[in-house]
């Protein structure tokens, strides 16, 4: 955010059916080994694959086991009920109407733009892409879970919205919690992730004193899980190393009335960490691990 703006075995071959060989088996076998064969006739005919004298019986293989994620594992549907909202940082189209985003809005604590352009990565890579990317990820893992989503913005709109109407849009919402995704404009060599909290303001028309707590164990849940799901560490020039930073100037933030944290994904100046952001496997993780945070602090 820029104001300059991660068989067994194959099928045993087919053995024909013959009745009369149970006899000899019934001698010349272990009785381990006869009782497997009476038990695979019985269950065959049991669960309906069963043939008739003569015919081929099919003999399963083990089951495969497959590898499944920590999210793989939660229960379908255990977010239903909730509402999230996602803001994904300024738009891809704001640079064409610099008027209307330059407009100042009442943000409480004075007035700020409307909204701005945001930044990029030195090779391009517009922040405005990357929030719209990771928000549309991190919509399909919530709806995985049951939750209801709405985003502030989605590529529909030609600029914006302005930061007082994306903070309605979740307050409209009643949504249990919003997070506004964002990739910092810092120098090189500034590196990693912080979440931004909501300051205690009641000025004006903002008022954030009942969403402050709230907002900071969402900010901080997201933080750890972010962190852990893509394997970086929290800001080395922001937050003094706890991946938090406190704030009372982000419109988004002061004109909120429900829980509500922004989070700076990494450094786009910095060239290892905008190799990170343009990578779409990274993107995922980076999903996932904001995700998984939304969905601890929802389940309390």
């Amino acid at each position: 955010m820029s104001y300059a703006g991660p068989e067994f075995g194959s099928p045993q071959p087919r053995r024909p059916r013959r009745r009369p060989l149970a006899v000899a088996l019934a001698v010349l076998v272990p009785g381990s080994l006869l009782g497997w064969l009476v038990y695979a006739g019985v269950s065959g005919a049991a669960d309906g694959n069963g043939t008739a004298a003569g015919a081929s019986p099919r003999v399963s293989a083990p089951p495969t086991v497959s590898s499944t994620t920590a999210e793989d594992k939660k229960p379908l549907g255990s977010l239903r009920g909730k509402v999230v909202v996602i803001d994904p940082g300024h738009n891809l189209t704001n640079f064409r109407h610099t008027a209307e985003i330059n407009r100042k809005v009442d943000i409480g604590t004075g007035r700020k733009e409307c909204d701005t352009t945001g930044t990029s990565t030195n090779s391009g890579y517009a922040e405005a892409k990357f929030t719209l990317d990771v928000a549309h990820r991190l919509r399909t893992l919530l709806q995985r879970q049951g939750a209801t989503v709405k985003l502030t913005q989605d590529g529909d709109r030609p600029y914006g919205p302005c930061v007082d109407e994306r903070a309605r849009i979740g307050n409209r919402a009643k949504a249990d919690a919003v997070v506004s995704i964002h990739a910092d404009g810092a120098g090189a060599g500034q590196r990693g992730y912080h979440v931004i909290l909501p300051g205690r303001v009641h000025r004006g028309i903002a008022d954030t004193r009942r969403i402050v707590a709230p907002s900071a164990v969402l900010g901080k849940s997201i933080a750890h899980d972010f962190g852990r799901a893509t394997g970086t560490a929290p800001s080395n020039y922001i937050g003094d190393g706890t991946g938090l930073d406190t704030r009372t100037d982000l419109g988004g933030l002061n004109l909120s009335t429900v829980p509500k944290v922004f989070i700076e994904c990494a450094n786009m100046r910095d060239s290892k960490d905008a190799a990170l952001l343009t990578s779409g496997a990274w993107r995922q993780r980076a999903a996932q691990g904001i995700s998984e945070g939304i969905v601890s602090f929802l389940r309390g």
